[in-house]
């Protein structure tokens, strides 16, 4: 079997455009390239087709100051190298399954659980925005972010076309697409009047001409392009910050406290955990359960 060179792997993975998020495609990307660097770095032959110890040495190694997930993804990048060049795969060997597992023994430790922005936290931070197009879009963003319990991706993703404005002054959303709906099917989501006020003074501010809800500002002007999701992280920070938290509490939110917040919320007012999957688009129960623990011995306050 002839060798493979660096940019095969390269060229190979654009038959993965359009099929594929673009985060990840990034993580692909990145993944692929720790590891051939990994291979040069320990003076091994170019890593395609990469044999069983080869890969077994690179996941421990990685093992050492990565977490487990991290390591996880890597192997799933070797694994997708190999299918698209069309090469046997050593990634279900038995012995890289027995390498996985020592990783994860290695490392016993629990997910990092972002703080939830929850409706207390909401109303404080839509307080302290400025009444500036800055601000008109935080609160416009904030509010419905928390309201949709929406990722960062499926927030930024929002087109104008997608919120219809009902008789009792709501909106009605439609989120296209998200991790857990790759192929766009949808689901529909339902605001407050005071989000629906929030969203029209952002709109009636940035006028109708762009197709993204939300877009970036420059020089005080709309910009006809949609937003990075590290934009959702930093105005949460900012705004933790504007409300005057200390840095500790700023830094424990993230782009996903809004969604973290939310479910928090919904399950001290009583709903149960599949009506709060429903609501945010959850397909298992083991991702919002690690959401739910920090709301849950406040359930009975």
């Amino acid at each position: 079997m002839s060798i493979l060179l660096d940019h095969d792997w390269r060229q190979e993975f654009n038959r993965l455009q359009g099929a594929y998020s673009s985060s990840t495609m990034r993580g692909y990307y990145s993944d692929t390239e720790a590891f051939v660097t990994w291979c040069a770095t320990e003076g091994l032959p170019t890593p395609f087709p990469a044999s069983v110890e080869t890969v077994c040495l690179f996941l421990e190694d990685q093992g050492k100051s990565l977490a487990p997930s991290t390591v996880r993804r890597r192997l799933y990048a070797i694994r997708k190298v190999h299918r698209l060049l069309r090469l046997p795969d050593p990634t279900y060997d038995e012995d890289i399954n027995l390498a996985f597992r020592r990783v994860k023994r290695s490392k016993p430790i629990r997910p990092k659980q972002a703080k939830g922005l929850t409706k207390d936290y909401l109303d404080q931070f839509l307080k302290n925005e400025p009444d500036t197009p800055w601000g008109l879009r935080n609160r416009a963003m904030l509010s419905l972010g928390y309201e949709l319990l929406t990722r960062r991706a499926e927030l930024v993703a929002l087109l104008a076309e997608d919120i219809e404005e009902l008789g009792d002054g709501t909106l009605r959303v439609l989120i296209r697409r998200s991790k857990s709906d790759p192929f766009g099917a949808g689901r529909t989501a339902f605001t407050s009047q005071r989000t629906a006020r929030f969203v029209r003074d952002w709109l009636d501010w940035r006028g109708d001409y762009i197709p993204w809800l939300f877009c970036p500002i420059y020089q005080g002007k709309a910009v006809n392009r949609d937003l990075s999701t590290t934009t959702v992280k930093r105005l949460i920070k900012d705004a933790a910050t504007r409300a005057g938290l200390d840095a500790a509490e700023v830094n424990a939110f993230s782009g996903h406290s809004l969604r973290v917040g939310a479910a928090q919320d919904l399950l001290k007012r009583g709903f149960d955990t599949a009506a709060i999957m429903r609501a945010g688009g959850w397909k298992s129960i083991g991702v919002l359960t690690r959401y739910l623990e920090n709301a849950e011995h406040n359930v009975w306050v």
